[in-house]
């Protein structure tokens, strides 16, 4: 069977490993969505293995391997070597952790032109922390989110995660029941002013799907799901 599930037309996702961040069990995903000429554009790159390698092969080359946030970096290093040709992309905060790759000029406000129209972008800031950039693949109306929502349901809390980080998950909205960013970086907003700027540009996409790196994604409804995982700004 093939590692990627197809979201819809010239769309799929690729669920990769559980990593340990901070002592709590995450799983990992990326996107992957072929642009109109034919080359691939994948956000946030998950481990590379030989089946994950040539399902994407099957669907085309990939071109443009993007970085949503400074957190979203592990594996850029084994999908540009398995395919140099490939373009890096990202915030500035990104390439200034890994100042090991080479990455095209950051990402700030408009989208690239060899992104040929389908994808738009916002960026994500007002947090001291930590800025994203949120993007829009046009056609299927799906709005792919790495870090600002994460919607964990509780099979996957009770099996992977002990009885206090549920507690913690629960307590922090980071569940299906909110889909909360979480709260260490919520409370990093200190401009609420750019961050209501960025999420009702969001809104205003009205998506149909949402896709997160972690937790359970949004099949249909997502300009209501987004409503309330940004109830908090």
């Amino acid at each position: 069977m093939s590692p990627l599930i197809q979201v819809d037309a010239e769309i799929w996702i690729a669920e990769g490993e559980i990593v340990s961040f901070h002592g709590f069990p995450y799983p990992t995903r990326c996107v992957i969505v072929r642009l109109p000429d034919g080359d691939l554009w994948i956000w946030s790159p998950i481990k590379l293995t030989q089946e994950l390698r040539d399902a994407v092969s099957s669907l085309g080359t990939p071109h443009h391997l993007v970085s949503p946030n400074k957190i979203h970096h592990l594996y850029l290093q084994d999908w540009a070597a398995e395919w140099p040709g490939a373009l890096l992309w990202g915030p500035q905060t990104t390439i200034d952790k890994r100042q090991d790759l080479k990455f095209r000029p950051a990402l700030a406000k408009g989208v690239p032109e060899a992104w040929q129209g389908v994808i738009d972008m916002t960026r994500f800031t007002g947090s001291f922390f930590m800025d994203e950039l949120v993007f829009f693949h046009r056609p299927s109306r799906t709005v792919i989110l790495a870090d600002l929502s994460e919607n964990f349901g509780e099979a996957f809390l009770l099996r992977h995660w002990k009885p206090w980080q549920v507690w913690i998950a629960r307590r922090w909205g980071i569940t299906t029941a909110r889909g909360y960013a979480p709260l260490e970086w919520r409370l990093s907003f200190t401009d609420r002013v750019k961050a209501r700027a960025a999420r009702d540009r969001m809104i205003g996409w009205n998506p149909e799907r949402v896709i997160m790196a972690h937790g359970e994604w949004q099949k249909t409804g997502g300009q209501a799901y987004l409503k309330r995982a940004f109830d908090w700004i």
